[in-house]
């Protein structure tokens, strides 16, 4: 089904309706993870690295390397080794867990902050202006249904990586 329909939200049937919804949430798949590709090569990163910044970005202060692990999905070893990656590179810095002196916390470097919150203004505005063109009510259902998906798509992956049947 294209986009390019001359239909209006009034006009589509509840069935093309949830078929434009499984067709554009699979173009905007799509389309982010190549943008996700350029955003990390543009500053000299891997796509892995480029998730891991920006889950820790939302993170409130600094994680454990476990946290990181259960973030990005990736086992602890690979989380570890994506860590000592990031740290060598500047990207992040670890620090003493103040309440366990054995294990440390992860948080992005303030120079990492700054160099890729840099290179986020402008696809940031970008991605900005196409939600300025909704209203309120609108916003909320978005801000609902991507909320509801991430806790579906989380739900799925740990159904899909403990190998339990569908």
């Amino acid at each position: 089904m294209s986009t390019d329909s001359p239909h209006t939200g009034d006009e589509w049937s509840r069935a093309e309706l949830l078929a434009r919804i499984v067709t554009e949430s699979q173009r905007h798949y799509a389309d982010y993870s190549l943008f996700n590709q350029a955003m990390a090569d543009s500053v000299g990163l891997h796509p892995t690295d480029m998730q891991c910044v920006a889950l820790l970005d939302m993170e409130p202060g600094p994680v454990s390397t476990g946290d990181i692990a259960r973030l990005t999905g990736l086992t602890s070893g690979s989380a570890t080794r994506l860590v000592d990656r990031m740290v060598k590179a500047g990207i992040v810095e670890r620090q003493a867990d103040p309440h366990d002196r054995r294990r440390s916390l992860v948080s992005l470097s303030p120079e990492a902050r700054r160099r890729i919150g840099a290179a986020w203004d402008t696809p940031g505005r970008a991605f900005g202006a196409v939600l300025e063109s909704y209203s309120d009510s609108e916003l909320a259902v978005i801000a609902d249904y991507l909320h509801r998906a991430a806790e579906v798509g989380r739900t799925q992956a740990k159904r899909l990586t403990s190998g339990e049947p569908g």
